[in-house]
């Protein structure tokens, strides 16, 4: 058996990387399609009393896709490791994929040693797309809040 001081990292870092730039690009792409379809219906809509509803409606479809996003780039490193052989069927391979990208280790999944740092590097890529996703929903909330239409106004105005 080839222990892990034996095993080079470059495979590692091999299929790692291009899963990484895949996962960020998907990623990336895939939240300016929601903001500029979101944000437009949003925009587009009157200041009535029906807006925060709307708003709201809204927000849960986009938090709704952007899960499915972050469902999307984990199933691309499940069938990485399947390819590996690292993990032995669909089903191991989501729940590990999603417990290393969350930073929740389900106790029971490992990964064989060989391919630890692979597991490692996902969690990288995990902490890089939620950060995304964090300043993403940050951005959105800028550009739509019901009271950023009043400031604009008031600051046109001259009125604080």
């Amino acid at each position: 058996m080839i222990s892990l001081e034996e095993t080079p990292w470059s495979v590692d870092w091999a299929w790692s990387l291009p899963l990484i730039l895949l996962n960020v690009i998907i990623h990336v792409f895939g939240l300016a399609c929601i903001y500029d379809g979101f944000t437009s219906m949003l925009q587009a809509m009157d200041r009535s009393r029906r807006y925060m509803m709307r708003f709201a409606m809204i927000m849960n479809a986009t938090v709704i896709l952007i899960v499915a996003l972050h469902g999307v780039e984990a199933v691309t490193w499940a069938l990485a490791y399947l390819s590996l052989g690292a993990l032995p069927d669909a089903k191991t391979a989501m729940l590990y994929s999603l417990g290393a990208m969350t930073g929740f280790e389900p106790g029971n999944l490992s990964l064989p040693e060989r391919w630890q740092m692979m597991a490692v590097l996902q969690s990288l890529a995990g902490l890089m797309l939620f950060g995304l996703t964090t300043a993403f929903m940050f951005a959105m909330f800028q550009a739509v809040w019901p009271s950023q239409g009043r400031r604009d106004v008031n600051m046109q105005t001259g009125k604080v």
